[in-house]
């Protein structure tokens, strides 16, 4: 009963603490930067119904400054040998691979709890969740400062991609529910860069989403080296694949040092980065794949139903009817080779 009253009681106070946006706009006291970065939002927040047909409803036209940079901490934990996540479940939302917290210092705590039970574990900084529309009643999801200064494309994904499980959510099954958001959000980001943004947005973007993509291709890599070390049925004892872990996991940091070399970045720019490689584990890279194993697959979707976003969320809200299994299948034959 903890958990779930950190989670209402949290929840609750970030609702409590958001304004509509227009009060923002008008109040003479704040300061102009975040007016400008509002007023962006709520552009974004126009094309997102009008030109991606997500949803229309109350969430992200109020704000609210935490005073803090994550609204919450996801913990995450794995097996030694293996890349599933261990599952939560709940009693709305079904079993999850993560578990949230509003207080930092009570998820690091539970990621020692998962570490004593003998995972993998690690948790990290959130900047934004979503209700599911459940609390659109309430305000809906608001504005945060945890992202609202986020470069332009960032700001405009990472709208889309929370908008984007107010479409659709299948029970039990994180990795369809984060790789569909993730597709909405990279699909949705091309055409507001194409048609609304500025060219100096536009080359911002490019800059980070190529370092992005390099990144996420190095990721992808390990995880399929890792996978492949735990497939039970490859004649590999524990010992011999804890050994061939360890050479996975070396390479790969020694890789991103070679990569980021060339990103010729101030460090500061690359902290959280750092740290993330510094600390990757199997939760790491678990939760990682959940949101974007299945995303070739809702690209390829996307092309195949002539980019029409209505028939998109519509066969995406049939695939949700299907069973796990058939749904992931079905996505693996729609692969498209541009993620």
């Amino acid at each position: 009963m903890g958990y779930y009253w950190q989670s209402a009681t949290g929840h609750l106070r970030v609702l409590q603490a958001a304004r509509p946006v227009q009060d923002w706009l008008g109040d003479e006291h704040a300061p102009q930067r975040l007016k400008e970065r509002l007023a962006l939002s709520q552009r974004i927040r126009a094309f997102a119904s009008g030109e991606l047909h997500l949803p229309d409803n109350p969430s992200y036209r109020r704000y609210a400054d935490l005073q803090r940079n994550a609204v919450v901490w996801n913990v995450v934990a794995a097996p030694e040998l293996s890349l599933k996540l261990k599952q939560w479940c709940f009693p709305v939302t079904g079993c999850v691979g993560y578990r949230g917290y509003f207080d930092e210092a009570e998820a690091r705590a539970e990621a020692e709890r998962q570490r004593q039970q003998g995972y993998e574990a690690t948790s990290y900084p959130v900047p934004a969740y979503s209700t599911l529309g459940w609390m659109n009643w309430a305000g809906g999801d608001p504005l945060l400062n945890t992202f609202i200064h986020y470069p332009e494309g960032e700001l405009a994904r990472l709208i889309f991609h929370e908008l984007a499980h107010q479409v659709v959510y299948a029970k039990d099954d994180t990795m369809f529910n984060e790789s569909f958001a993730t597709a909405v959000e990279r699909l949705g980001v091309e055409r507001w860069l194409q048609t609304q943004a500025t060219p100096q947005a536009r080359a911002d973007y490019e800059r980070y989403n190529a370092r992005r993509n390099q990144f996420r291709a190095l990721t992808r890599a390990t995880r399929a080296k890792l996978d492949a070390i735990y497939e039970r049925n490859n004649g590999l004892t524990d010992d011999e694949r804890r050994e061939r872990k360890a050479q996975v996991l070396a390479g790969f940091r020694a890789e991103y040092a070679r990569i980021r070399d060339g990103w010729n970045l101030d460090p500061t720019r690359l902290r959280t980065t750092d740290e993330w490689v510094a600390n990757a584990n199997n939760a790491s890279f678990g939760a990682q794949a959940a949101y974007d194993e299945l995303v070739p697959g809702f690209e390829g979707l996307f092309e195949s139903l002539g980019r029409d976003w209505t028939r998109f969320y519509d066969e995406a809200r049939r695939l949700a009817t299907l069973t796990r299994a058939q749904r992931h299948e079905y996505l693996k034959s729609k692969e498209s080779p541009r993620a």
